[in-house]
This record gives structure tokens, sequence and C-alpha cells, in this order.
């Protein structure tokens, strides 16, 4: 089992590519977030390992096989490589809501699979979302909870935001990935998780 003491989690649709509804159900339908991959190119540049966790119930669903989901994320890391990014794992949850599975969030197994394979405790590592249900995943792994605010958390007011705050002990709420990098970059290093 390795340790790194530097790791994130971040979302997929709506972190890093625009959410669909429809799910993103092939390359050419993943289309990422302005900023967004350069942003996780910064934070490995500063040592950082970032990881996803992603619900793709569209496989449960039968909407996409495991063929076009290895595609998309290829397609993915090619996209992230262009401008100098990395992503070290993918975790996804491929049940549909009413399976009852303990991995789809807001449940934290995706977040325990994660802290298993990298030997990590999760109280030190950031999750970065764009809704309240994985906010709340963030806090039930017991990880520190960070909301952007340019998937689909864009569409809420500013007095929604601190709603769904106020659900997450913790919780902050970043304009973008990139202005979550800049926060993660600047913040001193000795400090402890923001709660």
């Amino acid at each position: 089992m390795q340790h790194i003491v530097k790791l994130l989690i971040l979302g997929r649709d709506g972190i890093l590519n625009v959410f669909r509804k429809d799910h993103v159900k092939a390359p050419e339908e993943w289309a990422a977030i302005p900023g967004a991959l350069q942003a996780v190119a910064r934070l490995n540049h500063a040592g950082w390992h970032a990881v996803i966790a992603t619900n793709q119930s569209g496989i449960g669903r039968g909407l996409i096989d495991m063929a076009s989901v290895n595609a998309v994320h290829a397609h993915m890391h090619r996209e992230l490589a262009a401008v100098g990014g990395r992503i070290d794992a993918v975790f996804f949850c491929p049940h549909a809501p009413e399976e009852s599975c303990t991995c789809r969030k807001p449940l934290p197994g995706l977040m325990h699979d994660i802290a298993k394979r990298y030997g990590i405790a999760l109280r030190q590592v950031p999750m970065v979302v764009d809704t309240l249900r994985d906010l709340q995943a963030a806090g039930a792994a017991g990880c520190e909870p960070h909301l952007v605010c340019s998937g689909r958390a864009a569409a809420l007011t500013p007095s929604e935001i601190e709603v769904v705050l106020g659900q997450v002990p913790g919780a902050r709420a970043h304009a973008s990935l990139d202005a979550f990098a800049t926060h993660l970059l600047t913040r001193p290093a000795a400090s402890p998780a923001s709660r």
C-alpha cells in the first residue's frame, strides 16, 4: 500500500467536465469546464495527487457500458496530459439509485475505498464537489468538504449556497476548481483542515 500525504478527491461531472443530464456516454460528449484541467495541473505540479470519485448510474441504468466509460476516461486523461495534469485513479459507483449499494454518494463507500487504496486518513483529504449530495458524502467520509460553483452549483444563488454549506460542517465554497486550487496552494502548509 502506498502512502501519499497530499491527496485530494474530485468529483468528475460538474468539476472537471460539463455536467450532462443524459450522462457522458462517449468521449465526444466529455467537455472540460474552462480552466478546470489547468487547475488540476497546477495542483499536480505542487505535489498534489488527485483521484476522482463519481456516481455513474448510467451504467446501472443500461445507458452506457464499461467500454464507453473507459473510452471517456481515456479521453479525459489525454486532455489532462495535454495541459500537464493527471488523475491518478478513477473510483466510480456503477449502480442505479434503487440498487441500495454502499458506494453511491452521499454514502461514503467510494471514499473509504480510496482511503484503503492510498493508506491515508480521510481527515487529511480535501474533497471537491458541486452538489449537496456529494458535499454530504465528503462530510460522511470525514473529508475536508469543498463546493465549487462552476458546475451544477452555478445555478444556486448566494443565499442558497449558504444553505447548502450550512448542512455540512466545515464546508467552503469556491467560484471554480481554479479558485479552489488557489485556496489550497496559498494556505499555510501546516494548516489543519479548514473546519
